[in-house]
């Protein structure tokens, strides 16, 4: 079996673009394993049903997770290129897809799910997976664990808090990896490319099949699994080693939709009695988040969609313009320009529609 994984290995080292097989290849092999999950779970009766907290109308069914984690694992495997750091991910992101398919077929509380995040993340650690910014005296590093905990698990649950509308979760996560990745490109961090570009052809091989109208759904297998793949991604990434500014910040800008989401609806709960403590904190879910809201402003949920796309385009662009050369810079920002102004022409016809509506 090893010697075939090396032979394989060895052609994919000849192929001029290998990034480009690894995208095409994690795209087809989402694409046809989201079409089998889906029978598996129609006929396992694994539905996601509609109630007063949800905006989908009829029963849809999940476990379109284990389609991405299948084509990621897959890929990875294919690709034979393995360290330390990436078996953290990858055990760690089991385990909680483990504890998302028990939740989708059987509902897990909130603690239960707090407990096997904080696991992984440990798992994550243990394998050399963690925030480096501090001095090295036992407070220092104690304090680089903990924001490491609170990093993942943090990611982890906002893009779980996300997965609220076609495509929408699995689009943005798509949207980061790609970011990453032109990043790990510009850095000279080609096994890091290998996995960025991994995660984003699953998930747009599923993409296919969750844009509205979605057929199937991420379920809280999918969305938590992604969340803590791409944490542990901007963790592992050397996105600028003598400049810790840039090392800490370009992270957090790809992944700022989903931090702002995170912690504007925390301080309104909060602020609004709607929770009283960190348990409450954590049950907590409301028709309140970012999509929901531009959804009740009067824009469609394709246009909701499309909208947060190119603000996280628009983010995703920042961040590799922390790293980019000048001639590549020009090029970016002429994009984000050309983003910027879609998003206005969205604008414009949602209040020409709302304009209409009110004569």
């Amino acid at each position: 079996m090893i010697d075939i994984l090396e032979s394989i290995n060895l052609f994919l080292s000849g192929v001029p673009y290998r990034w480009l097989f690894l995208l095409v290849f994690s795209f087809f092999i989402a694409f046809f394993s989201t079409k089998v999950v889906k029978r598996i779970a129609t006929k396992l009766k694994i539905f996601d049903l509609p109630n007063e907290r949800k905006i989908h109308k009829k029963p849809i069914p999940l476990l379109g997770g284990l389609a991405i984690y299948g084509s990621f694992v897959v890929t990875i495997f294919i690709n034979f290129s393995f360290s330390i750091e990436l078996k953290g991910v990858i055990i760690g992101g089991t385990l909680i897809l483990l504890v998302g398919l028990i939740d989708d077929t059987r509902h897990l509380s909130a603690i239960w799910k707090l407990i096997s995040q904080i696991s992984a993340s440990i798992i994550l650690i243990i394998c050399g997976v963690k925030l480096s910014f501090l001095p090295g005296a036992w407070w220092g590093i104690g304090g680089e664990v903990l924001l490491t905990i609170i990093w993942i698990v943090g990611i982890t649950n906002a893009v779980n808090f996300f997965d609220g509308m076609d495509g929408l979760a699995t689009g943005l996560i798509a949207i980061s990896s790609l970011s990453f990745f032109v990043v790990a490109q510009i850095t000279g961090q080609q096994y890091l490319g290998f996995l960025t570009i991994a995660l984003a052809g699953s998930c747009l091989g599923f993409l296919r099949f969750n844009f509205k109208p979605a057929s199937i759904f991420l379920g809280d297998a999918g969305s938590t699994f992604l969340g803590f793949t791409l944490a542990g991604i901007a963790i592992m990434g050397g996105w600028a080693e003598k400049n810790p500014k840039v090392a800490l910040s370009l992270p957090v800008l790809v992944l700022s939709v989903f931090i702002f989401d995170m912690v504007y609806i925390t301080v309104v709960r909060i602020f609004k009695r709607i929770v009283r403590s960190f348990k409450e904190w954590i049950e907590c879910t409301g028709k309140d988040h970012l999509h929901h809201r531009l959804v009740a402003l009067g824009f469609s949920e394709a246009q909701t969609v499309l909208l947060i796309y190119l603000i996280a385009a628009c983010l995703g662009i920042g961040g590799i313009n922390l790293r980019a050369s000048e001639d590549l810079r020009t090029y970016l920002e002429l994009l984000q320009a050309l983003f910027i102004f879609i998003i206005i022409v969205i604008l414009m016809i949602s209040g020409h529609k709302a304009l209409k509506n009110m004569k």
